[in-house]
């Protein structure tokens, strides 16, 4: 009964572990995900704000 108590207790300690270590890899992969979504709505904003400015200029 020990050794499946002592298992169980390893299973959790690892599984703890390892959801913190992937917490910080997630809020990176979201970070960086964020930044290249803003990049191009950037992108598109300037892009679409020039093209309106050229047609008021017609």
């Amino acid at each position: 009964m020990e050794a499946v108590l002592a298992m169980i207790v390893v299973s959790v300690y690892r599984t703890d572990a390892l959801l913190m270590e992937s917490r910080q890899m997630i809020g990176l992969a979201a970070a960086l995900l964020a930044a290249m979504l803003a990049a191009q709505l950037g992108w598109h904003g300037t892009d679409r704000l020039l093209a309106w400015r050229g047609r008021s200029e017609d």
